[in-house]
């Protein structure tokens, strides 16, 4: 079974029950964690994932995109989470992908450590915890860059925020959680389940 994700209004309503339906199916396990891997690598399919472990909330008042020391960052365990995280990919078959993450400096490391192949930045995957005005704009821009994307060929990964994730699939993920997420040839979007790299 898969869940459709509804996109918001501009007005900014939120689906908050598909948001509590969502939250429960991926507790209950409805799909296996084999399940999604095989689907994210026949096609048809991409990932979002939220950055791995990067202890606090937000960032530091003097936060500067440009600068890693203004953020935060991954931890260790971060570190070790995200190099676990490609460890799956591989152990399911899946040793390249085209890797696109948001311009902080913890989606980046992340995005690298993965091994997955070379990061591009996207800024469309950038963060908008300040700035929750831009959550809807922003969200349908990646909506209408994904409809433009080929899924037949390598899997795409999204390494991003949490805010991101939740105002593209209704998903509250933990850190470095993969979001299976499915594209129909009418360039709908389907849920296919969640899977738990902690």
């Amino acid at each position: 079974m898969k869940i459709p994700i509804i996109a918001e209004t501009t007005g900014g309503v939120i689906f908050l029950l598909l948001l509590i339906f969502t939250v429960k199916y991926s507790a209950a396990g409805a799909v296996n964690d084999a399940e999604l891997w095989k689907a994210l690598k026949s096609g048809g399919h991409f990932a979002l994932i939220r950055h791995a472990v990067a202890p606090g909330t937000g960032d530091p008042p003097r936060f500067s995109l440009n600068d890693c020391r203004t953020q935060r960052n991954l931890s260790q365990k971060g570190r070790r989470q995200a190099e676990e995280i490609g460890n799956r990919f591989r152990y399911y078959g899946i040793d390249t992908a085209r890797v696109y993450s948001s311009q902080w400096c913890r989606c980046l490391e992340t995005a690298v450590l993965l091994g997955l192949g070379p990061v591009k930045q996207l800024p469309l995957l950038n963060s908008f915890f300040r700035q929750h005005e831009q959550r809807n704009e922003q969200t349908d821009k990646l909506r209408n860059w994904l409809r433009h994307q080929k899924f037949n060929d390598k899997p795409i990964v999204l390494v991003t925020h949490q805010v991101n994730i939740t105002a593209f699939a209704g998903v509250f993920p933990q850190s470095g959680e993969i979001v299976v997420v499915s594209v129909s040839n009418e360039g709908e979007f389907t849920i296919a389940g969640t899977i738990i790299t902690d």
